[in-house]
């Protein structure tokens, strides 16, 4: 048995029927830390508070703000506004788009980091 991970057969597998890199199946917009951060916070998640988001990747509220609005903007995370008693709550959840969108660039990086067919 090896102590080395191993790497996303699927991702291989579709590199090599694209024959090419795996570095293709990277979402640009993934590239920014923060916003990677928040995507990879609320993959486990149904959904998460802002503040909660926020401190999880610690951040302020502008910084989050402003990412999140630009993952909004193409269709990967929902943001969804209410009330818990008096005080505004936002909360934020990937869409079905934003998830597949996710696992497939983890895969990616993946079979970069630990080698590609």
């Amino acid at each position: 048995m090896t102590d080395e991970p191993t790497v996303d057969a699927g991702a291989q597998e579709a590199a090599a029927k694209r024959g090419g890199h795996p570095r293709h199946d990277l979402a640009p917009l993934l590239n920014a830390p923060v916003r990677l951060s928040v995507v990879a916070a609320l993959a486990p998640l149904d959904k998460a508070e802002f503040g909660f988001v926020r401190d999880l990747v610690e951040v302020s509220d502008s910084v989050l703000s402003k990412q999140v609005a630009a993952l909004e903007e193409v269709g990967w995370v929902e943001v969804r506004k209410g009330r818990v008693g008096r005080r505004p709550r936002t909360w934020i959840s990937l869409t079905p788009e934003g998830r597949v969108v996710y696992e497939r660039h983890l895969a990616a990086l993946r079979a970069i980091a630990f080698g590609s067919p």
